[in-house]
Order: structure tokens, then sequence, then C-alpha cells
């Protein structure tokens, strides 16, 4: 049992200033990835809607 926390690193306190930072660091990161990964995809975009858009009659109705 010994030989096992021998072999495990402690993990080193941290204070809130640098764990702010590195999760900032983390955000930046994953929204750069996120931002390539959209510039990258320009072959597969979304459907939109090919319903036509019905026509105002309420004019004719009203006889105005």
């Amino acid at each position: 049992m010994t030989e096992q926390n021998s072999t495990e690193t402690p993990k080193k306190k941290i204070s809130l200033q640098e764990a702010i930072k590195q999760q900032l660091e983390n955000k930046k990161k994953q929204a750069l990835s996120e931002k390539q990964a959209k510039h990258h995809s320009h072959a597969t975009k979304q459907m939109k809607s090919q319903q036509t858009k019905k026509q105002n009659n309420q004019r004719k109705r009203t006889g105005v």
C-alpha cells in the first residue's frame, strides 16, 4: 500500500488567483477551438425552412 502512495503525485495547492487564471485560459482555448471548428464547417450549412410565406390578405378581407 505504501508503494501506491509514493507513486501518486500529490496535488499542489494553488491560490484562488491562479485557479481563476487557469479557468479563464481554458475558456479562451475552448472558445478559440469552437470558433475554428465553425470556421471550417462551411460545407454543411444549417437547413432553412423552404415554406413560402402566406400572403397577408387582411386588406382584401376588410375592403380597404
